[in-house]
């Protein structure tokens, strides 16, 4: 039976999530929205068209969303040179890749943001495939992008563990019916995680790789 590893990637392997939060404050901000930098953080995770229905209703003029999506892709492209990657976020994929996991990120970044997330990560080798939100018709919390990397990775919930630093990832995992591990170093507590179907939670990376062997990982 194929073992798939499922990675989030913004705030699980690369330290971005509070570079997002505030390029999509910025967006808010020129397009006369006033929205809090926390709710915006607690939003980050679901796709950019759920992100704004989620911060600004259903029934906001849904005619500036573009517009608002390409402030905020515009204001993050800045960093693109110089995204910085978690701390041990490429040994852990190198490690359960040389353990035999197969290695699928789920993500909603586009062509442009992933390339520049996977050259900091620098992990490419020990990657199979990448599960993003344009391949299916529902983003997370939906689990439609975990069942569609499982199916990148052959391999069946049951051989699976998702990792994820979002209760958004944690839903998705739960309801695509795979183990979930949250990690705090996307700023979201542990309480909220565990709350959200998290069955165990670390730091970071560099925490999950120490404890490995007896992490979900190490126990599957």
């Amino acid at each position: 039976m194929n073992r798939a590893a499922l990675f989030d990637v913004d705030g699980t392997l690369a330290d971005t999530n509070h570079l997002h939060v505030t390029c999509w404050w910025e967006a808010f901000r020129q397009a006369g929205h006033k929205v809090a930098m926390h709710d915006i953080h607690r939003a980050i995770g679901l796709p950019g068209a759920d992100l704004l229905a989620h911060l600004l209703g259903d029934d906001r003029d849904t005619g500036g969303d573009d517009r608002l999506s390409t402030a905020h892709d515009v204001l993050y492209g800045a960093y693109f040179d110089r995204l910085p990657a978690l701390d041990s976020a490429g040994a852990l994929l190198r490690e359960l890749d040389r353990r035999g996991w197969r290695v699928v990120l789920v993500t909603s970044a586009g062509e442009a943001e992933l390339a520049a997330l996977r050259k900091a990560i620098d992990a490419d080798e020990a990657i199979t495939a990448t599960a993003s939100a344009d391949d299916v018709s529902e983003g997370k919390p939906a689990p439609e992008p975990v069942l569609h990397a499982l199916e990148l990775a052959g391999a069946p919930a049951a051989g699976a563990v998702f990792v994820g630093d979002t209760v958004w990832d944690m839903k998705a995992g739960t309801r695509a019916g795979v183990t979930c591990v949250g990690l705090l170093s996307g700023g979201i507590p542990q309480a909220d995680l565990e709350a959200a179907g998290a069955g165990t939670v670390y730091r970071d990376p560099a925490e999950l790789l120490r404890r490995l062997d007896g992490s979900p990982f190490g126990t599957a």
